[in-house]
């Protein structure tokens, strides 16, 4: 048969107006652990969040290296050169270490290239250097031969070996032209030449 009209409902169908008009009963068990589920689940998703927030959080750029000892220390001559008499194998000179920024300065050994000459120095080696807290040293040369030693020597020089937290270097230092004729000149007052008839 084909009709045509509104659909009406069957057995065992949803009546509206009788499920309004009952109460709805809800386990308390039920209801308990729907709420602890819905915790557990919120307690998730935020330590989720915040673990990623976590991981994909910006890594703090790298601190810069600190500068080469020979870069952070300079050496300064200051004068105060002792003048030996002929024949003395023995003076004094004072030189500054100076640094202005960077982690403490190490200053291992003081030296100088010439076979004839020894250094000793006063404080002795090693000693520390810090940033705005210049180290004064007196350093004693030793004539060992004056046969050998080099009077005029245009740019003498020391050797300074330094170490801080980055590197352990081997430096030289040209003191300059007035460290260079003081120089000059005790040699040659210590080691007189002798002359030829």
């Amino acid at each position: 048969m084909n009709a045509i009209g509104p659909i009406e409902p069957g057995e065992d169908t949803y009546d509206h107006e009788s499920a309004a008009t009952e109460p709805v009963r809800l386990d308390p068990r039920r209801i308990r652990h729907r709420r602890t589920a819905l915790a557990v689940a919120a307690a998730v998703l935020v330590g989720a969040a915040g673990l990623t927030l976590y991981l994909t959080r910006p890594e703090p750029p790298p601190e810069p290296a600190p500068p080469w000892p020979s870069q952070s220390v300079a050496v300064t001559y200051t004068g105060e050169m002792s003048r030996p008499r002929a024949g003395e194998r023995d003076f004094t000179f004072a030189v500054t270490f100076a640094q202005e920024s960077g982690p403490p300065v190490i200053v291992r050994r003081v030296a100088q290239p010439s076979a004839a000459l020894a250094v000793d120095t006063s404080p002795p080696t090693p000693f520390t250097v810090k940033s705005g807290t210049p180290r004064k040293l007196i350093i004693k040369m030793h004539i060992r031969e004056c046969g050998e030693v080099a009077r005029n020597a245009g740019l003498p020089f020391l050797e300074v070996t330094l170490r801080n937290t980055r590197a352990n270097e081997k430096q030289s230092y040209i003191l300059g032209p007035e460290y260079a004729n003081d120089l000059s000149g005790a040699l040659t007052a210590a080691c007189p030449r002798t002359r030829v008839s």
